[in-house]
């Protein structure tokens, strides 16, 4: 069994290690030969490339595959990946993220590869974009998924949503949850050397979040969240992981927007850390939040529970399928609304301006200051978190081991493969 992934770039994000887990997971699978085809990895948020690179065979970087929408770029890339699947003959083409999952599956498709299966890691089009890219992004999937054998969805909420926009049948969709190696986080521990070296004592509450600081992640709301705690909770600290375009703004809130004078040294800007790192950095939070909207399911979600640390989070996608409310922590009803997607750096003064902290939370039409209160019983609660944590462990032991993941997709390339055959 021959088969090729496809992705449109190797950032350090949750649709990447997935990838990368599924690649590395299947080629010890006997009979199995895999390879994996990716678009240059470009931006701040770091590259997964050095894991894959010194394999001999794995990895074709297609310097054509690029994220943005690009009409000569997209035609040289399909022609490049169907002149490539003709070469290599896979039996199975699997494409991951947005652009490699429609140009791979045309591709695919043009190539005459007998079975096209998609994974969809979150969603490529909805209420988040404007009317034009929303119909343009559908139509794309819609045309995408004509030629598409089988989708795997890391979230039921996935699955729904694409039926709900008449792509593909309900047969054609199977939830594989985004496993991982889930023995660093179980052994994760609270380490006050990490701890001091970060400025965080060792009676502080650490509320964390590990994301691209990238538009709809929610990190505006966890800040906002936090200045509503700081004045009662003077021991709050909250630590950001993970780099991205909104940096520069995100830092200029802290310093100068409302409330600044409460967030000032509780506002940690890890920036990237190496994947391996992450259990360490989880180990020292007390709570996770990750108040993303939109996200098929956020990899740190099941990754704070393997922990033992509770979750809060928006009611968004995938996220009630592993931050049950009030069972592993607390899900947030709400959507984000007030602050645009495209808010350019030097808007954020402006805006910082005419608002006062409590203005910011009112602003934005959502539940903030419900996000401050479940924080606020997370902090005051210790026997909550331990019973969240508990539970949180014991749902992700038995659903998210990385061996389950690459079992449960070996077995559907093996169904499809016997449907083909038939």
């Amino acid at each position: 069994m021959r088969v090729a992934h496809v992705i449109t770039r190797l950032i350090v994000g949750g649709a990447q290690e997935n990838t990368l887990a599924s690649v590395l997971g299947l080629r010890e699978k006997p009979g199995v030969e895999v390879s994996l085809i990716s678009g240059p990895t470009t931006g701040p948020e770091g590259s997964l490339e050095p894991r894959v690179a010194n394999i001999p065979g794995l990895l074709t970087i297609v310097p054509e595959l690029v994220r943005p929408v690009s009409p000569w770029h997209d035609w040289l890339a399909l022609r490049k990946l169907t002149r490539l699947f003709r070469e290599t003959r896979p039996d199975i083409v699997h494409t991951h993220s947005g652009k490699a999952g429609v140009l791979g599956r045309l591709a695919a498709h043009a190539a005459g590869v007998p079975i096209i299966v998609h994974t969809i890691h979150g969603p490529s089009f909805g209420p988040f974009q404007g009317s034009l890219a929303n119909f343009a992004f559908r139509a794309a999937e819609r045309r995408a998924g004509r030629v598409t054998t089988h989708f795997v969805s890391v979230a039921n909420a996935m699955t729904e949503q694409y039926l709900a926009a008449g792509i593909g049948k309900p047969e054609q969709y199977t939830r594989i949850f985004s496993g991982f190696d889930l023995e660093p986080f179980l052994n994760a521990k609270n380490d006050l050397a990490l701890r001091a070296k970060l400025g965080i004592g060792p009676d502080d509450f650490v509320i964390g979040k590990v994301a691209r600081l990238f538009e709809h992640k929610g990190h505006f709301d966890l800040i906002a969240a936090t200045t509503l705690l700081a004045r009662q909770h003077p021991k709050v600290k909250l630590l950001l992981l993970g780099d991205g375009n909104l940096r520069v703004p995100l830092e200029a809130l802290v310093r100068g927007g409302p409330g600044a004078e409460l967030l000032h040294g509780r506002v940690i800007f890890a920036g990237l850390v190496r994947p391996e790192e992450v259990p360490g950095y989880i180990g020292i939070m007390d709570a996770v939040a990750h108040l993303s909207h939109r996200e098929g399911l956020a990899r740190v979600l099941p990754q704070a529970l393997a922990a033992g640390k509770p979750i809060v989070a928006y009611d968004c996608d995938g996220a009630r399928e592993v931050c049950v409310d009030n069972e592993t922590g607390f899900l947030v009803l709400g959507k984000l609304e007030a602050i645009p997607d495209d808010l350019l750096p030097d808007q954020m003064p402006a805006l910082m301006d005419s608002l006062t902290a409590r203005e910011y939370g009112k602003l934005r039409s959502n539940p903030i200051e419900t996000v401050a209160h479940r924080l606020r019983e997370l902090i005051t609660k210790p026997e909550l978190r331990t019973r969240f944590g508990t539970r949180g462990r014991e749902l992700v032991k038995e659903q998210f081991p990385v061996q389950r993941m690459v079992d449960e997709l070996h077995a559907l390339y093996l169904r499809l493969q016997a449907e083909v055959r038939r």
